[in-house]
């Protein structure tokens, strides 16, 4: 974009602050304006007119399109980059747990007899904890059931696929794609009609494929619709709120049951960084705890536990019960 364009943005913003209508009713006044006080019409051959707008649309289309693949790629680069600091701080981990696993005052029988005792209060402990436990999860698996009985199964992009247009969606923005038939058509043969809570779209001159209000409120500025080939209609929507999962597209579809999603592991790299390190945390304790291994808690008391003992080697733990 050039120098020259972005002088005009805050008049052109100003215009359209004042459109009722949104981007329509903006286009609909730029023309009038080209057709009331200028020639643009009249003063060119049959056809140049029209080929002039739609350069200029398929220009800034392009400008568009390739802003998303950047954001995309921008995207998986911090999601590598999570997982390398992920991969590192868990080898840190170990190895300092290798490291802290040499560290003892106690003979090979001691610190067997030892971990027996913990082993056996543990599960004395923790016994009825667990069937009460496993009772609670039956119940909330059986309630999630009825709850979701009769939902659309989601489709490979966590939406669904009707007869002539699809949809997917990720945490940011909801992607739909409209089939236009075979015969290849051109943008103005079009009518597309995005706004904050609804959406409309389809062929001039006939009934609209998609017609009715978003569940959620969706960033208008930021979404974008190109035509593939001419066959087919690419809409994206950036959503507003990027926490949660849309359940249908329109208000007016049966509800896709969102317990059956299955979200990219890149979607952690859209958490504040508090509330990442805790869902990572709780990733590591539930991983240790399948595998049979201490938590991040558990190894925190047993380098506790180490500590003590090697800066107390005169005290005699043999007989000691550790809960």
């Amino acid at each position: 974009m050039s120098a020259n364009q972005e002088n005009f943005d805050a008049l052109l913003f100003s215009m359209a602050q004042q459109m009722e209508g949104g981007v329509p009713e903006m286009l609909d006044t730029v023309f009038g304006f080209l057709l009331r006080k200028t020639d643009f019409y009249t003063g060119a051959p049959d056809g140049q007119a029209e080929q002039m707008v739609l350069d200029a649309f398929n220009k800034h289309a392009k400008g568009a399109e390739e802003q998303r693949r950047k954001k995309k790629a921008e995207l998986a680069e911090e999601e590598r980059k999570r997982h390398e600091r992920a991969k590192k701080k868990k080898e840190e981990e170990e190895e300092e747990s290798k490291k802290g696993a040499t560290v003892t005052e106690l003979t090979d029988e001691e610190a067997e007899r030892i971990q027996k005792e913990i082993e056996q209060e543990k599960q004395k402990k923790e016994a009825p904890k667990e069937d009460v436990k496993k009772e609670e999860e039956s119940k909330s698996d059986d309630e999630e059931q009825d709850k979701d009985k009769g939902k659309l199964v989601p489709n490979a992009g966590n939406g669904f696929d009707f007869e002539n247009f699809s949809w997917t969606q990720t945490l940011q923005e909801v992607e739909v794609r409209v089939d236009l038939g075979k015969t290849p058509l051109k943008s103005r043969d079009l009518f597309i009609d995005i706004r904050k809570t609804h959406l409309r779209c389809g062929i001039k001159g006939r009934d609209a494929i998609i017609d009715g209000p978003l569940p959620h409120e969706i960033k208008v500025d930021e979404s974008t619709w190109t035509l593939d080939a001419g066959r087919s209609l690419l809409i994206n929507l950036e959503k507003v709120n990027q926490m949660n999962w849309w359940n249908r597209l329109i208000t007016t579809h049966e509800e896709i049951n969102t317990q059956k999603i299955n979200p990219e592991p890149s979607k952690l790299s859209d958490l504040d960084g508090e509330t990442r390190g805790l869902v990572e945390k709780m990733m590591y304790d539930q991983r240790q705890k399948e595998l049979g291994l201490p938590t991040s808690e558990d190894q925190k008391k047993q380098d506790m536990l180490k500590k003590f003992m090697e800066q107390h080697p005169e005290m005699d733990f043999s007989k000691c019960k550790f809960n």
